[in-house]
């Protein structure tokens, strides 16, 4: 079966006109995410857009929700006044699994410590005509790729990696669940017009050398923000020469970078990979205005006139990588790696090594990996480090098992974990006999910063191919180079591991007994949503407050944040998953991890009203309790890494009237605005160290809060004196709108009421 298979039908029908009509406006070649992005607006452009400055409405083909954020989400939606959704629309139960002891027990234990939640997605979702993917079913992003992702499409998801499915040449952007509701509701999605990176892949990648190494490698040249605001657009014939799930991996962790997504070129690959998992009418309907659904042949031939920024790798000569530990973008080529951990004292010992995840659970990487764990057996060698396999799916977990793979692992020592993303997001009950010893570990997922997997911050975390990745679990040894060194096996010989063999499709095809797909009912106006008020996991919202109409003066800081303050920082996950329906219980976890910048410590904040230090929440809610607002003070890059939108909604439903930083990345400053905060920057970067621990803030300038025209901070000091500082921020009128209203879902909400 074909999802929405008439909704794709009229996206190819029209994409022809819509890309000449483009190429007349713009009245040049077209890349491909330009054809994309111009085919999906809400109305059609009369002038062109300028790319890094133009706000622009879309409209997206569809959208997902994994189960974390599509319980917050899904209780914005039921407030807005829609029967059903106005398009297709799917929920994932991927986060809510704990990795523990292997797949069937912590699956089974996930179905009855989240009953109450699993039963709330499941209804709500036959009430509105949400396609609905049981526990068990797979991780969202694999799930999307193998039903839902076209060439040519348009997608948004409330989650960071959903950009996965750019590996089928969609357009698939991580939102926050607020962004989601306005699509899910039919009204126009807005973004800002992206800049493109070209990335030109050319020679073919051979050995040891896989698609994760590419994302590693450009990870190292643009850094965590060096894609923000901008859509990463892979071309070439090193790109056609790829696998589509190994480039559904490249444009996963492209998120890693700060893109707004990343996207290859439809090719062979690509039809070969819709074909496989039973699409291959959609591969017909592709190939047939296959044209467009490419760069235009003079965007091949000079890419630096029509890219803002052109990277060119040659795969022929391309490493494998390692990157880390605590940030995706330090890149160590492996030849060098070693090295790296003699000089800069990572403990050598891998005590874990994880291999699958959204990132890197493709039956190609399962059947690499599973090459080297078959040479371990083959040539008695003792797999040194524990070893975690997690299926991206049922339906690759279904056919590995059929194929014999995961006997492979299980003779290893392998551990299989449920289909989903559990030590990837924090999901992990990881055994270890002292929390604060250094250590390492090794994974195939996105992710590395500190605390993100194990919730440890002396674990050093690693990013590595599945295949660089299991040769180092049976190395035990970080600096063991697979490429160039030898181990001693059981018998005392020295052996060196082969290079890795797999398969990018199954010879006898997929095969799966239960996928985990629910269809919505038909008609959904019968079914009830209930959610009891003693519920600790879930919680009916009520509207923000409106903006008071004045300036916001006597606010208290509440937190200055030293470094890399991520949206882990600001909102955890791992234990902290279960309370994201349910908005006060959730917000006991708010910028616990964020560094403070006085004393160095961890959710540590003075209390203005008593001078006395404590927790971030509880600090934020005296200060609620008394009526006063306060201000967050933040870094670079402030909110980089998931789209969870919990990481604005906290501060917003405790009373944090604004956030000060010297950069934002995209998806957390818009959530933010969508919440109806106040998303400011430094003009002047220096301006931060002006900030001082007994601050109290005012905003002046908000009467005449304009697109374009900053605003003024002043800092009044403990000792009488002041600094007036400007700082900027970039609402255009609409978004003005929602920070009037009190966010933007309270807009909606009066939209549809006025229709009614």
């Amino acid at each position: 079966m074909v999802f929405d298979i008439e909704m794709i039908k009229k996206v190819y029908a029209a994409l022809p006109g819509k890309v000449e009509a483009t190429r007349k406006l713009l009245g040049r070649p077209l890349t491909l995410a330009e054809k994309i992005l111009y085919a999906h607006l809400f109305n059609p452009a009369t002038t062109p857009y300028e790319r890094g400055k133009s706000y622009v409405e879309f409209a997206p083909d569809r959208v997902a929700m994994q189960d974390a954020t599509a319980q917050m989400a899904l209780l914005q939606f039921m407030t807005c006044g829609r029967d059903k959704v106005a398009v297709p629309s799917t929920v994932h139960c991927d986060h809510l699994i704990q990795a523990k002891t292997g797949a069937q027990e912590d699956l089974a234990t996930a179905l009855d410590t989240n009953k109450e939640v699993y039963e709330f997605l499941s209804s709500i979702s036959n009430k509105y005509g949400i396609g609905f993917w049981k526990p068990g079913a797979g991780i969202i992003h694999q799930v999307v790729l193998e039903n839902y992702a076209f060439p040519g499409g348009m997608m948004i998801g409330t989650d960071s990696h959903t950009p996965n499915a750019g590996g089928l040449g969609m357009l698939a952007i991580g939102v926050g669940g607020a962004d989601a509701v306005d699509v899910m509701a039919g009204l126009a999605w807005e973004l800002k017009m992206p800049k493109l990176i070209g990335v030109k892949l050319t020679g073919k990648m051979s050995g040891w050398t896989s698609a994760k190494d590419v994302i590693l490698k450009v990870a190292g040249i643009l850094t965590v923000k060096g894609g923000t605001g901008c859509i990463v657009e892979y071309f070439g014939e090193g790109a056609d020469s790829m696998s589509a799930t190994g480039k559904g991996t490249i444009c996963n962790m492209g998120a890693e970078i700060g893109a707004t997504c990343s996207v290859f070129t439809y090719d062979d690959k690509m039809a070969a990979y819709l074909k496989a998992t039973g699409r291959t009418e959609v591969a017909a309907m592709a190939d047939a205005i296959k044209d467009h659904l490419r760069p235009d042949a003079e965007v091949y031939a000079d890419p630096s006139k029509y890219y803002d920024q052109v990277i060119e790798i040659n795969l022929s000569e391309l490493e494998p990588h390692v990157n880390g530990p605590f940030t995706p973008d330090l890149a160590w080529p492996i030849s060098k790696f070693a090295q790296a951990v003699k000089e800069n004292n990572w403990p050598e010992k891998l005590e874990v090594a994880l291999i699958g995840s959204c990132t890197n659970s493709s039956y190609e990487d399962i059947t690499r990996s599973a090459s080297l764990a078959k040479q371990a057996i083959d040539k008695h060698l003792e797999v040194k480090s524990e070893f975690t396999i997690t299926p991206g799916s049922e339906l690759v977990r279904f056919t590995i098992e059929r194929d014999g793979l995961l006997n492979t692992f299980d003779q290893i020592g392998g551990v299989v974990l449920a289909n989903a993303c559990g030590p990837c997001i924090g999901q992990w009950a990881r055994h270890i006999d002292d929390p604060n010893r250094k250590n390492s570990i090794i994974t195939s997922f996105n992710r590395n910063f500190a605390k993100r997997n194990d919730g440890l911050a002396a674990t050093h975390a690693f990013v590595a191919s599945p295949e660089i990745v299991t040769a180092l679990a049976i190395a035990g040894d970080l600096t063991f180079n697979p490429l160039t060194d030898k181990l001693k096996n059981k018998d005392g010989q020295e052996v060196m591991l082969d290079e890795p063999t797999g398969f990018e499709l199954p010879s006898k095809g997929f095969d799966v007994e239960d996928a985990g797909y629910q269809a919505p009912a038909v008609d959904g106006s019968g079914v009830q949503v209930v959610v009891s008020p003693e519920s600790d996991r879930l919680q009916l919202l009520s509207p923000f407050a409106p903006w008071e109409g004045t300036d916001l003066k006597g606010l208290k800081l509440l937190i200055k944040a030293k470094g890399k303050c991520t949206t882990d920082h600001i909102s955890m996950a791992g234990p902290w998953l279960k309370y994201r329906g349910h908005l006060d219980n959730i917000s006991n976890n708010m910028l616990i991890g964020a560094v403070n910048a006085f004393n160095d410590k961890t959710d540590s904040v003075k209390n203005q009203l008593n001078g006395e230090y404590g927790p971030v929440p509880a600090t934020q809610r005296a200060y609620k309790a008394a009526g006063i607002g306060s201000v967050v003070v933040g870094d670079e890059n402030y909110g980089e890494g998931s789209s969870r939108e919990h990481a604005a909604m906290e501060p917003r439903h405790l009373g944090v009237r604004a956030i000060l930083v010297k950069s934002f990345a995209r998806i957390h400053e818009t959530n933010l605005k969508k919440q109806g905060m106040l998303a400011l920057t430094f003009a002047d970067k220096e301006d931060y160290e002006k900030v001082q621990e007994d601050d109290v803030i005012d905003i002046v300038g908000l009467n005449e809060f304009a697109p374009g025209k900053p605003l003024t901070v002043v800092l009044n000091h403990k000792n009488g004196s002041s600094d007036e500082i400007t700082v900027n921020h970039t609402y255009n009128e609409q978004q003005i709108e929602w920070f009037k209203a009190g966010g933007a879902l309270n807009v909606i909400r009066s939209q549809f009421a006025a229709v009614k």
